[in-house]
């Protein structure tokens, strides 16, 4: 089997849905729903500081309704998520993900801006593009 260089750009969520640090709990809840997403990067001064996932949501569902109302996306985000180039190999990318046991990662072009989100779900969408590429060329 030949090695594959794929970057990860051409899996890549471009443009995802973002949040600023002072969401409410309920409008990231909100915000997941609507747009069918799991990991929603954190925004301050249109730079990512964070990353917040469905994992912390239900982490943060064990407060109080009153203690809820206290909680921001700043409270709960994993902060300086995990970034990648986007010109990075898919493999290396998944690799680092598995090996860190994260489910996405922030992904920036070759000027260092933000491009997109790289979830494990793109990672099996590839997976998938990969294998069937390769069954048709038998």
């Amino acid at each position: 089997m030949k090695k594959l260089k794929l970057p990860v750009e051409e899996f890549t969520t471009p443009n995802p849905v973002t949040a600023v640090e002072n969401t409410a709990l309920d409008d990231l809840e909100n915000l997941m729903t609507v747009h069918g997403v799991r990991h929603i990067p954190i925004t301050r001064d249109g730079l990512i500081v964070g990353i917040v996932s469905d994992r912390d949501l239900r982490v943060a569902g064990a407060l109080s309704m009153r203690e809820k109302m206290l909680v921001l996306a700043k409270d709960i985000m994993v902060s300086n998520p995990v970034t990648v180039n986007s010109g990075a190999s898919l493999d290396d990318v998944a690799f680092q993900m598995s090996k860190n046991k994260i489910g996405s990662v922030i992904v920036n072009d070759e000027s260092d801006e933000f491009f997109g989100i790289f979830t494990s779900t793109d990672a099996l969408n590839a997976l998938i593009e990969i294998v069937r590429s390769e069954k048709s060329l038998q």
